[in-house]
């Protein structure tokens, strides 16, 4: 299959390297501004071909990843979508979804977001493995095309991702929690720490290990997060309001002189960091379950969505229509027994019938 990849920077050279290791046969086709860029790819074996045009580099693709800034997306997917094959599958890894998604009714294209990267950007730092291990979101809707979904979902699972569906606007508030606000608190810890200096007209201290890990993201690439804050600005304000008033009562309580209070709050924080890393997924059993879902558009979605909203990984999946195609069946694969447990509970509570062979 023909691969376009649309900047090849960290994250579109490592798309390239890691297709390269999972995929049957890939040709990748590389496209950007920068000829310099795009050259150095090809040395390292991220693309196989520098186009000269956006045309050229999706004629005959099965598949398009749109990498560009966060602020350029919407134009990127737009051009794409005029001129991708009517069986390409096209996708972005921006990490906002909500303004990208919503606008665009076109069945080929299915949102996405590796949670995966590093401080250091350019091609030269990309890696087949970037994203092994990592959680992909995926953000399909109604109209995406369920064939479609399956080959981008494949095509995660190849480069050792774990896909996860979830809607564009669930994705934007939970990024502006666990991905967003540790950035704005890393800004803000480190101007505090130097307005302190200042004030207290000290020499620079030798900073420990917590300081170094809290602000480790300190004013990130402003040309990326810039783009970023902005795009999701609400939800990200939101978020710091939230923040504003646990610290005020954090200090509140610290006022008041109440050592067994402290000492719960610091408990409870343990108790929550350790749940958090605990729902990261383990490898284990793997259960197969086929479902009849009736072959419309959007169904594919709705059983993804369905299944990510509560947790469930889908490890892989596969369509097969039925000869009227009026129907269809599903095949999935559900990564431990509670998960598949629940799995079929909730495709029950769709409405469909599920069996395990």
């Amino acid at each position: 299959m023909r691969i376009a990849i649309l900047g090849v920077g960290l994250i579109g050279g490592s798309v390239g390297l890691a297709a390269r290791d999972g995929c049957e046969s890939p040709e990748i086709v590389g496209f950007g501004r920068n000829p310099e860029r795009l050259g150095r790819a090809r040395e390292l074996g991220a693309v196989d071909i520098v186009a000269g045009s956006l045309a050229e580099a999706l004629d005959g693709a099965g598949a398009c990843f749109c990498c560009g800034p966060v602020g350029a997306l919407p134009e990127q997917i737009a051009d794409v979508l005029e001129l991708a094959p009517a069986d390409c599958v096209v996708t972005d890894v921006g990490s906002i979804k909500r303004d990208i998604v919503e606008p665009i009714h076109d069945e080929r294209f299915v949102g996405g977001h590796p949670i995966a990267g590093a401080e250091t950007a350019g091609v030269e730092h990309a890696r087949a493995d970037l994203f092994r291990g990592a959680v992909w979101y995926l953000t399909p809707t109604e109209r995406s095309s369920g064939i479609l979904y399956e080959r981008l979902h494949r095509m995660v699972v190849a480069f050792g991702a774990l896909p996860v569906a979830i809607d564009a606007d669930s994705h934007d508030r939970l990024l502006a929690t666990v991905s967003h606000l540790p950035h704005v608190l890393a800004n803000v810890l480190v101007a505090q720490a130097a307005l302190a200096l200042t004030e207290e007209d000290s020499a620079l201290p030798r900073v420990g290990p917590s300081f170094r890990d809290a602000t480790r993201v300190a004013g990130a690439n402003s040309s990326i997060w810039t783009d970023i804050y902005m795009a999701n600005r609400e939800a990200i304000a939101e978020q710091i309001e939230a923040v504003a008033a646990r610290m005020s009562d954090v200090a509140a309580t610290l006022r008041a002189g109440d050592a067994g209070a402290v000492e719960s709050w610091n408990e409870e924080a343990a108790d929550c960091r350790r749940r958090l890393l605990e729902a990261d997924l383990a490898g284990g059993v793997v259960h197969e379950l086929r479902l009849t879902v009736p072959n419309r558009p959007g169904i594919v979605a709705q059983v993804a969505l369905a299944l990510g909203k509560a947790g469930v990984n889908i490890v892989d999946l596969a369509l097969a229509p039925a000869p009227d195609m009026r129907s269809g069946a599903m095949t999935l694969w559900i990564g431990g027994d509670e998960q598949t447990v629940r799995a079929r509970e909730l495709i029950g509570e769709l409405g469909f019938p599920v069996a395990a062979p």
